[in-house]
């Protein structure tokens, strides 16, 4: 592991934003409470990265909580850098397997679920990997609040085309739905929000995808 990365796993450490791993279990159930200190609605960002997604919804939305769940601490760490350095208090993260998600939040505790840009999986032999498998969307059904929304924003056509065959075959409700975001008339201000790998494929003018669908 190189310098940067062992410098930024032991700045984490220190983050009052950050649970890691068991840190986080404690806090299953009281998310808004223990953290945040309020009751207003919390929003997950899956496969946060860099975590540019929750940092600047926190910005837009101060009256919500977002928390940013990804398993590499390298990543993570320049989202919570950027929200200290910033002062902005509406927003956490999570460092877990993202297949362990029962095991931080409670049913119906999360009001709405951003999936961003994730590793698509493409081998059909580690399907169940993506992030929209069944089995993941099955923990997400259970840790949503009645009718509250997924999102999922890819450059991966493969990946876009996968979801939206498991949602119809699961008859679930589509709301938004677009295989070249920008071209179409979805963009708003969250919408808008780009982050660091979008930004790159976009400058190969790689179209976005984007899909938002509830369980109801």
């Amino acid at each position: 592991m190189g310098k940067d990365k062992l410098r930024r796993f032991a700045e984490i450490e220190t983050f009052a934003n950050v649970y890691q791993l068991e840190q986080g279990k404690a806090l299953k159930g009281n998310w808004a409470s223990a953290h945040f200190k309020n009751t207003n609605p919390i929003v997950l960002e899956l496969a946060c990265g860099k975590g540019e997604y929750s940092v600047n919804l926190a910005r837009l939305f101060p009256g919500k909580n977002f928390i940013g769940v990804d398993y590499k601490g390298n990543r993570i760490w320049r989202g919570a850098k950027t929200a200290i350095e910033d002062g902005i208090d509406n927003v956490a993260f999570l460092r877990i397997q993202i297949e362990n998600l029962l095991d931080y939040f409670n049913e119906g505790e999360i009001d709405e679920i951003w999936i961003t840009f994730p590793d698509p999986q493409p081998q059909d032999s580690r399907e169940k990997k993506r992030l929209t498998f069944p089995a993941f969307l099955n923990r997400y059904k259970l840790v949503l609040k009645p009718g509250g929304c997924v999102n999922l924003k890819t450059d991966n056509d493969q990946l876009y085309a996968y979801t939206c065959e498991k949602v119809a075959e699961l008859n679930l409700p589509v709301h938004k739905n677009t295989d070249h975001l920008y071209t179409s008339d979805l963009v708003d201000e969250v919408l808008s929000i780009k982050t660091y790998y979008e930004k790159k494929y976009l400058l190969h003018d790689k179209n976005i995808n984007y899909i938002q669908f509830s369980f109801e």
